[in-house]
């Protein structure tokens, strides 16, 4: 008999999609494990909206399956107050007071109006917008209709969390502001989030899964650290920057194509496994060399960015 645990929060299965004869989803399939914060990745035109939209119930696919925690999205009023969702383009109405809007969300959910209002009240407290309870939507900055959005997907004891491009138009600032609520209230409610972004710095800070899309196809689904992870090169961090004899001498190792500066006392070596050699080999020999010449490290990563990861298997490079 299968566990609660051990039943995906999310599980795509052969998922297919057109209009017309355009495809926009082939054959997908992927497991979202319970508790993650999942990115899903892909340029435009990738699939990424039809994929949510499928996810929520807006559309019905041509094939495959969706279940969210066990439930076929086909029956969707199975997961009333299990799975929230927040898309890119949310609308709010103008003019009435967003805890008035926010409370309706929760009574069309089966809650009682003064349970409703203690969850929102407490839900607009996290975001910062106590003081806007009272006051329309147009009495909110771009950036504080984004919170607004975030706290009406963490209303209640979601189990599931659907944020489509919830940075989207925001400043650095605003967008770290609401990255940082994101991971506050994962932290406190142990949800699993599926994330959508353009942002790929952002979603290898905020993620612990993602999943590539590319012309309607999975390119590639997993732990975060395991995506990147295949990517070939060494990223060194250095206590002085490295002198002409010592970047040579790191450069001349037998697996190293090229040695890139990335920012102050950082190096990136990029590396070429020819024939036999394993990545933890030439590591060994670079390490060794750099030692040898002089070098003082602080720090060391392997893997690729998910930046350039994504940008190697989307053929983007």
């Amino acid at each position: 008999m299968t566990s609660h645990a051990a039943v995906p929060a999310l599980s795509v299965q052969g998922l297919c999609k057109s209009y017309g004869s355009a495809r926009a989803l082939d054959r997908v399939s992927f497991d979202v494990p319970r508790g993650a914060i999942f990115g899903l990745l892909g340029p435009n035109g990738a699939g990424k909206t039809t994929l949510f939209s499928l996810i929520a119930g807006f559309l019905s696919a041509d094939e495959g399956a969706i279940a969210v925690l066990g439930a076929d999205v086909a029956h969707i009023s199975q997961l009333r107050g299990r799975m929230t969702i927040l898309p890119q383009d949310a609308a709010f109405l103008r003019n009435i007071p967003i805890l008035q809007q926010l409370v309706f969300f929760r009574l069309l959910d089966g809650m009682d109006r003064k349970t409703a209002e203690r969850q929102v009240d407490e839900a607009l407290a996290k975001v910062g917008l106590s003081e806007y309870r009272n006051r329309g939507i147009h009495a909110l900055s771009h950036g504080m209709q984004k919170r607004m959005g975030i706290a009406q997907a963490f209303l209640g004891e979601p189990e599931v969390i659907l944020l489509d491009e919830p940075t989207s138009g925001l400043d650095p600032q605003n967008a770290k502001q609401i990255r940082d609520i994101i991971l506050r209230l994962q932290q406190e409610r142990s949800v699993t989030t599926v994330i959508s972004s353009h942002n790929l710095a952002e979603i290898q800070e905020l993620c612990t899964h993602v999943a590539i899309l590319d012309k309607g196809r999975l390119v590639v689904a997993g732990a975060v650290e395991e995506v990147t992870r295949s990517g070939r090169m060494l990223e060194l961090q250095t206590r002085r920057p490295l002198d002409v004899a010592q970047h040579a001498a790191i450069a001349a190792v037998a697996g190293v194509r090229r040695v890139v500066e990335r920012g102050e006392r950082r190096y990136r070596l990029e590396l070429d496994l020819a024939g036999d050699q394993s990545f933890d080999e030439v590591s060994v020999r670079c390490l060794r060399a750099a030692l040898d010449a002089g070098v003082v490290l602080t720090a060391m990563a392997e893997g690729d960015s998910l930046e350039e990861t994504f940008l190697r298997l989307t053929g983007k490079a």
